[in-house]
């Protein structure tokens, strides 16, 4: 697909076999931040946008930040928590605290154990990104981390506008991934980090079928911000496993922006 036809076309809607889809969620409350401090981040896995039940995570392989080139593991800063949902059973989750401290970007990294997903009979591995800014200081939001896949924004992620539009790149190895399709949701539901939990009643609205943009040859989607929130990005199969324990593997990217009104 060309890019000028993406433009048109990134954010149709498209059938589905479920409205919703599974996301890994890398979730902090807020991304632009003006003075140091600790920042909370809930790793779950669930349905954000139609808010639903969660998922089991298992200890996940890997968690870090880049911070102007510099990698640290913050594996060990990971508490086991109960996810509480819209009534359901709680789910197995992960919390952690961060300290920001310099100006620039943070660049948080998640790379999930896979989730058997028995009613396809397939293991799902959402490799998820989330960036943070401190002091209104851009030093390398677009800067790929050399995961197996991910999504490389074009677009300050901390800074997206409802109204204007986004744009990623999709990375397999470090190359650009065509022809992948990237479902998009945002999260509809408040967040309650000091009790674990989403919140029973959602925001807004849910599409009647799975918002989807298809990468262009260079590895491009684009999608227009339809209203404020939390959105993610999830760019299925486009990792370069498609096994694990001899079962079919979809591992995917995941990126979550802040998206907020111009006023």
């Amino acid at each position: 697909m060309k890019p000028t036809a993406l433009l048109s076309a990134a954010a149709a809607l498209t059938l589905a076999s479920t409205a919703q889809a599974h996301f890994q969620l890398l979730y902090t409350p807020e991304v632009m931040l003006e003075k140091p401090g600790d920042i909370d981040l809930a790793l779950v896995f669930g349905h954000p946008m139609e808010n639903s039940h969660s998922m089991d995570m298992g200890q996940p392989e890997a968690f870090f930040v880049v911070f102007k080139g510099e990698k640290t593991d913050l594996t060990d800063s990971l508490e086991a928590v109960d996810w509480q949902g819209p009534g359901d059973e709680p789910a197995d989750a992960y919390t952690a605290t961060y300290k920001i401290r310099r100006n620039g970007d943070y660049l948080f990294g998640l790379v999930p154990v896979p989730y058997m997903e028995g009613a396809e009979d397939v293991y799902i591995q959402q490799i998820t990104k989330t960036i943070v800014n401190k002091g209104a200081m851009p030093t390398g939001w677009n800067e790929p981390l050399g995961l197996p896949t991910e999504i490389v924004p074009m677009n300050k992620p901390y800074q997206v506008f409802a109204g204007s539009t986004f744009t990623g790149q999709l990375l397999s190895e470090g190359e650009p991934a065509a022809g992948v399709e990237c479902e998009i949701e945002y999260i509809n539901s408040e967040i309650d980090l000091e009790a674990d939990s989403f919140s029973k009643e959602i925001l807004g609205p849910v599409p009647s079928t799975a918002i989807v943009a298809i990468t262009d040859d260079n590895g491009l989607f684009t999608f227009g911000i339809p209203r404020p929130g939390v959105w993610g990005f999830a760019c299925l199969g486009s990792g370069p496993d498609k096994e694990y324990e001899g079962k079919e593997l979809s591992q995917d990217a995941v990126l979550w922006i802040n998206a907020t009104a111009l006023e």
